[in-house]
């Protein structure tokens, strides 16, 4: 299966003509003129194709064909949009997808094995790296996804080396 990237969820309904507002997941919201299908989540047995795109504040509002009224496009409310890793773009260094991180290691500066990053929590702010913590795997550590943080990211190891501070392992 080939693996997918989240480029935006679906937040709310635009108008009654079946326009959906999609917060973006992506840096480049422009993105959107540039594809011209996306998946529902997961589903990869429907292409959804991409009539019209406008933006409105930070968000990006979309008609996909064959959704034409409000509450068609209710339906798919709270839902991701994903294309193929393969229509990915070229990211510059040191900026990684969500989809290449999740699974990886997570490691102390001191060596010290914490557990593996399970998800990135998307904010406003920045990005939290949800690492499994391996020495309880109900508890989760939250760590900002920052250079004072995240020292550094090994594609080639799958690993992911942090500087703790005070506080996140509590």
């Amino acid at each position: 299966m080939n693996k997918l990237l989240r480029v935006g969820q679906i937040v709310n309904t635009q108008g009654i003509r079946g326009e959906m507002r999609i917060y973006p997941l992506t840096d480049y919201k422009e993105r959107f003129e540039e594809i011209d299908w996306v998946y529902m989540g997961e589903d990869t047995d429907k292409k959804y194709f991409i009539e019209k795109v406008r933006y409105k504040n930070e968000l990006v509002i979309l008609k996909l064909k064959g959704i034409d009224d409000i509450n068609e496009a209710e339906k798919f409310k709270t839902k991701y949009l994903t294309i193929p890793k393969a229509f990915s773009r070229i990211l510059p260094e040191d900026t990684y997808y969500i989809v290449d991180l999740i699974g990886m290691e997570v490691y102390t500066q001191e060596h010290e094995y914490l557990g593996v990053l399970k998800e990135v929590i998307q904010s406003a702010g920045n990005d939290i790296y949800e690492i499994t913590y391996h020495k309880n795997p109900e508890k989760s550590i939250l760590i900002p996804a920052v250079g004072e943080f995240i020292k550094e990211v090994d594609m080639k190891e799958k690993k992911i080396t942090v500087q703790l501070i005070e506080g996140f392992l509590e």
